[in-house]
């Protein structure tokens, strides 16, 4: 048994590139069999990141995408053989990869696509409902921290990239960016990850929450953020998309 789990170490280090791995089982060098499994696991790895960032791949297109996927597996292989999540660095591979600089909006596009992974892979807990938060006193809920669910996901831009990144993912063609600052919100709701568009009220609200501040120290924050525009409606809003966690 030590020397079959000897062999299968040996065997994943020898398909990763380290050659004298399989020294004591093959004595003619590089088995040219190792080339087919090898090309088979880089083949699911970029079958895999193109799954997982099917928008940013819609914006480069195939050819581009895989060459970079291929590129990156190579640096970073998968960790576990599960594949479903796989590429969590792949944005921030994507920042420092010469040929995306003329493309200062695929890290960005790619860092959305993994964000609705992670929603989508997140655990489950029940959402609380504006039911269960009609039967807070205001001073109650005032003094209460709203706990995200754990599916929530948000990320602010200077640009309308959020926009662009879901136009680029329903399939449109009006890809254009704006110079208007946006945060996308992310949350699953009954298996289904839903997003959309959030102002600067939401936005800081929903940051404070994650830093665990109460509920009426959220909502001084969204009405310095935006002091013109009620919270009222977009708090309720966020309650009905399910973005917080029901208390136990």
């Amino acid at each position: 048994m030590p020397e079959l789990i000897d062999f299968q170490d040996a065997f994943v280090a020898a398909l990763t590139g380290d050659r004298p791995a399989l020294s004591p089982w093959l004595t003619d060098g590089d088995h040219p069999g190792l080339a087919v499994y090898r090309n088979t696991i880089a083949k699911g790895c970029v079958d895999a990141l193109a799954d997982n960032f099917p928008t940013a791949l819609s914006m480069v297109g195939e050819d581009w995408f895989r060459a970079a996927a291929a590129l990156f597996a190579r640096e970073a292989p998968p960790a576990s053989a599960a594949l479903l999540d796989y590429g969590e660095a792949f944005p921030g591979w994507l920042e420092r990869f010469p040929p995306a600089a003329e493309l200062p909006y695929l890290a960005g596009i790619a860092h959305l696509d993994r964000l609705w992974i992670e929603a989508l892979f997140a655990p489950e807990a029940p959402a609380l409902s504006a039911q269960a938060l009609s039967s807070l006193s205001p001073e109650t809920l005032a003094q209460t921290p709203l706990s995200p669910h754990p599916s929530v996901r948000f990320a602010a831009f200077d640009a309308g990239l959020p926009s662009l990144w879901r136009a680029a993912r329903e399939g449109r063609e009006d890809l254009e960016i704006s110079e208007t600052p946006e945060t996308l919100l992310l949350v699953r709701r009954d298996g289904a990850v839903t997003h959309r568009v959030v102002g600067a009220a939401e936005t800081a609200f929903l940051r404070a929450c994650r830093q665990g501040l109460t509920a009426g120290e959220a909502a001084q924050a969204a009405a310095m953020a935006d002091p013109e525009t009620p919270f009222a409606s977009p708090f309720a809003t966020l309650i009905a998309d399910g973005v917080f966690v029901a208390p136990l």
